[in-house]
């Protein structure tokens, strides 16, 4: 069962805002067994929008559309709809009791402009809004359908959840689909791939394994698509212990999660803690942790010490280490790293200092060279990286390899 995604605004293409709404229709209809053909983003024209639903027809049984439904003079979603299917318009009840109940609510005067949301085309099955004046409207053309709801996140979101989503299953027999990730760190894709070509050659026809490389880390995501749940659950179990086996101390979790999250989850089996003793990722790492719900479970706090005035007073670094060797060296790190254990009572800790850019750099020390250091339970690790010379990517990079340093360390426990 295919579908296809069609976001419908210039907004989106002028970069004024970002599709959303894409990338979580498509996690939901993946999760029925539906799977994504395609995803388009066209503008508010009459033409642009007519080709776009003629070739979606033809490569999909489900398309998803969003967008273009407000009251205004540039929604023309509803109007083109009408167009492509070739039929009039009718005053839907239910939608006008949904408006008016809405400007009820906010005691405010019911314009015609409002009144005439609940206009909809003659062949559709309005889903009700309850979020929003703009109903959705579900079409069954040629035995393909076509989903046409707001573009607004919230009130779209609940009506997948509530009503699509659930027609969906009702229409068609859908097969299982299960998904199961594995979150690497440290390690390239070629690499990884290098390591498990054995077991990838052996996977049967209806299971794939897809590679998901993002800055540091690789996600590995076995997909199955059978009949039985239950077997095809089985199999892609052992086929992820077999994966984990395989690639030891790299494997950070076995869940899509973020990278931290993975972290703060076996520091909380164990019931460990953490702090940080941060320089030139200037608090970057405190608040990948702290995003998160529940970090005060594990993240005790730590310092952004930029200058070396306070490398001194809070972490313990020495003035003679600083004046020798400098913030930036091996010296540095391992006394910050120990300093944060010993100040901030943590069984693990993490310390950064280095040259972030874009300036700041020398020939024996060039802009992107970090020095790193994890430690706890009487280990300390201490490594030299130089990355490039893009400020923010050096930050994001110091962060994503400091947590993968520290992701062995807890894997040798």
């Amino acid at each position: 069962m295919l579908a296809e995604i069609i976001t419908i605004g210039d907004e989106i293409l002028i970069g004024q805002i970002v599709d959303t709404n894409s990338a979580w229709m498509a996690q939901q209809l993946n999760a029925i067994g539906v799977r994504i053909k395609q995803i388009s983003s066209v503008s508010d024209d009459r033409q642009h929008i007519l080709t776009a639903l003629a070739e979606a027809q033809q490569r999909a049984d489900i398309v998803l559309i969003t967008g273009g439904l407000g009251p205004t003079k540039d929604d023309i979603t509803k109007k083109t709809l009408a167009d492509y299917f070739g039929v009039g318009f009718v005053e839907n009840a239910e939608a006008l009791a949904n408006v008016e109940r809405i400007f009820a609510k906010y005691n405010r005067p019911l314009l015609e402009v409002n009144r005439q949301q609940a206009m909809v085309p003659a062949n559709c099955e309005v889903l009700n809004n309850q979020n929003g004046t703009a109903p959705g409207m579900w079409f069954n053309h040629n035995g393909k359908i076509f989903v046409s709801m707001p573009g607004v996140p919230h009130e779209m979101m609940y009506m997948v959840e509530e009503q699509v989503i659930p027609k969906l299953k009702a229409t068609f027999k859908l097969p299982v689909i299960i998904h199961k990730t594995i979150l690497t760190v440290g390690e390239g894709e070629s690499f990884l791939a290098e390591r498990i070509t054995d077991i990838e050659e052996a996977l049967p026809p209806y299971i794939k394994l897809a590679y998901l490389p993002k800055l540091g880390q690789v996600r590995l995501r076995l997909s199955g698509y059978a009949d039985d749940e239950a077997i095809l659950q089985q199999e892609i179990d052992t086929l992820a212990a077999h994966l984990t086996d395989r690639l030891g101390s790299v494997v950070a979790a076995q869940e899509d999660i973020a990278l931290e999250k993975a972290i703060m989850n076996k520091l909380e089996q164990l019931g460990q803690t953490i702090s940080l003793a941060e320089s030139c990722t200037g608090g970057y790492l405190s608040h990948l942790f702290t995003q998160h719900p529940g970090s005060s479970k594990t993240f005790l706090g730590g310092a952004v010490s930029y200058s070396n005035q306070l490398k001194e007073s809070i972490l313990g670094v020495t003035e003679d280490n600083l004046r020798q060797y400098g913030a930036v060296s091996e010296q540095t790190a391992t006394q910050m790293v120990e300093g944060a254990l010993r100040n901030f009572k943590s069984d693990y800790a993490i310390a950064v200092t280095g040259i972030a850019g874009p300036d700041g750099g020398t020939p024996e020390k060039p802009v992107g060279t970090v020095w790193i250091g994890v430690a706890g339970k009487g280990n300390i690790v201490v490594k030299r990286f130089v990355f490039g010379n893009k400020r923010r990517q050096n930050i994001e990079r110091t962060a994503i390899t400091a947590l993968g340093m520290l992701n062995t360390l807890l894997a040798a426990q």
